[in-house]
């Protein structure tokens, strides 16, 4: 075959190998037929995508609104939690200096009492030893005077010992 066969001279069909003059007109009818046909398609499919982001945009906005207020909002409860950690970090450290200072006055009854109960022992303690040491003494003393008695007493001192002791009781009659 023959290229001549596939180019047409005078009202046929068949390849124009004109390069300025076909891509022109190739262009002006891909052009017009894009026009004519694409237009609804395309202006639906931009409008349609147009709709859609400026949906994702509002969307965005009321995202980062909602976000910004909660994010006001977590700040004030972190601000309220932090005045409260401080108030009872506060009423802790109160607390501890009234239990410490109970402590101490506590301590120093304890002290006092136990000073009042030390002196009040010792206080028992001597006199018990006090008295102790006076039956000792007068168990001594009767002892040996029993034991000397009859030794200084003979018949006349006896009797004369005997009748002063029954006039001093009332037996004088």
């Amino acid at each position: 075959m023959d290229i001549g066969w596939f180019l047409a001279t005078e009202g046929g069909f068949g390849l124009n190998f004109d390069i300025l003059e076909t891509n022109l007109i190739n262009l002006a009818l891909v052009i017009g037929i894009l026009v004519y046909f694409g237009r609804k398609f395309l202006g639906n499919t931009l409008s349609t995508r147009k709709a859609t982001i400026e949906e994702s945009i509002r969307d965005a906005e009321r995202r980062k609104q909602e976000a910004a207020s909660a994010l006001a909002e977590q700040q004030q409860r972190l601000a309220l939690a932090q005045d409260e950690a401080q108030q009872i970090l506060a009423n802790g450290e109160q607390s501890a200096a009234r239990a410490r200072e109970a402590i101490l006055m506590q301590a120093q009854a304890d002290v006092e009492r136990l000073k009042a109960n030390a002196a009040q022992d010792l206080t028992s303690q001597q006199e018990r030893i006090v008295r102790e040491l006076r039956q000792q003494i007068s168990a001594a003393a009767v002892e040996r005077a029993e034991a000397e008695l009859p030794n200084r007493l003979q018949g006349d001192v006896q009797t004369r010992l005997v009748d002063a002791s029954i006039a001093q009781l009332g037996g004088d009659r």
